[in-house]
């Protein structure tokens, strides 16, 4: 039976030292670490090969469960999948062992907290963006595409694939801008 360690922080400016130290104690000689959002799986590519690899015997260690998933879906999907394989999941803050009535109980609490932490940050972030457009000082994402870089360029001659490849948009951007499609109906040309 090996022990498979998983770390992750959700951004770059996160370090992973304190997790990987923990699995280390707790015995993993393998670690996979990644600096990823845990909302959604399609972008851990660091959990989906240590997924992969993941024998029956195995287990897979966690400092926290919500550096697993962090919604109940994910992670009732993940340990599904661990236990087809028949690999344990366990964490080194808290009291789970899937092997166990008690700690998959426990397991499945914590993934429903998980859960609603997740959904209160997003409530308090739609919040917090509502009050700024009220007090007028919300200002939106950045702008991606430079309208004026488009006119001149295809003004210049150059074609829309050309322009998407040297600004760093697609063609279909382009296309809209040129026949007068784009966002908010402004005509371009």
């Amino acid at each position: 039976m090996a022990l498979f360690g998983y770390a992750r922080v959700s951004t770059v400016a996160q370090d992973l030292a304190v997790q990987e130290g923990a699995l280390r104690a707790a015995g993993c000689q393998t670690i996979r670490s990644e600096k990823q959002s845990g909302v959604t799986r399609a972008a851990r590519s660091e959990l989906q090969t240590l997924l992969d690899f993941l024998r029956a015997g195995d287990t897979l260690v966690v400092t926290r469960i919500d550096r697993l998933a962090r919604s109940m879906k994910d992670l009732q999907d993940i340990v599904h999948e661990l236990k087809a394989k028949g690999v344990a999941l366990k964490a080194t803050e808290q009291p789970i062992d899937t092997a166990t009535a008690a700690g998959k109980a426990f397991l499945d609490m914590l993934g429903v907290f998980a859960e609603f932490e997740t959904n209160l940050r997003r409530e308090r972030q739609a919040e917090g963006i509502a009050a700024a457009k009220v007090r007028g000082v919300y200002k939106g994402g950045k702008p991606r595409i430079d309208p004026e870089a488009i006119r001149v360029l295809l003004a210049e001659g150059m074609k829309p694939a050309h322009i998407a490849r040297k600004l760093g948009i697609s063609r279909g951007t382009v296309y809209r801008f040129h026949t007068g499609t784009a966002r908010g109906g402004s005509i371009i040309m």
